[in-house]
């Protein structure tokens, strides 16, 4: 059984940004919210600024993935929104994935 879904609206979206508390490193930026349910939400965002489209979809894939890998280990009950910074362009799923989880640590989420 699939334990989270995409947040998929800005209403969303923007709900995590107001009332949920941040942390970032060099490649990665996260917002953290509890949402009271057992579901865990997971939004995903990449500006233009960072790469075309093939580049946004790319490092989409590597954070999902990194999500996907480790959703066991993660608390249910949150909306989480990541949002990638132009570093991580170069990178692999290595350091996507550590990116990803240094941020879980610091929430206290993994």
């Amino acid at each position: 059984m699939k334990n989270y879904v995409s947040l998929k609206n800005s209403k969303e979206f923007k709900n995590v940004y107001d009332h949920g508390r941040s942390y970032a490193n060099k490649y990665l930026v996260a917002y953290v919210l509890e949402n009271g349910t057992d579901i865990t939400r997971l939004g995903i965002s990449v500006s233009k600024k960072v790469g075309n489209s093939i580049v946004r979809h790319r490092m989409t894939r590597l954070i999902r993935e990194s999500f996907r890998l480790n959703k066991e280990n993660i608390r249910t009950g949150y909306d989480i929104v990541i949002i990638a910074r132009s570093g991580l362009k170069e990178k692999g799923y290595e350091e996507a994935s550590k990116a990803f989880l240094h941020l879980c640590s610091l929430h206290s989420i993994i």
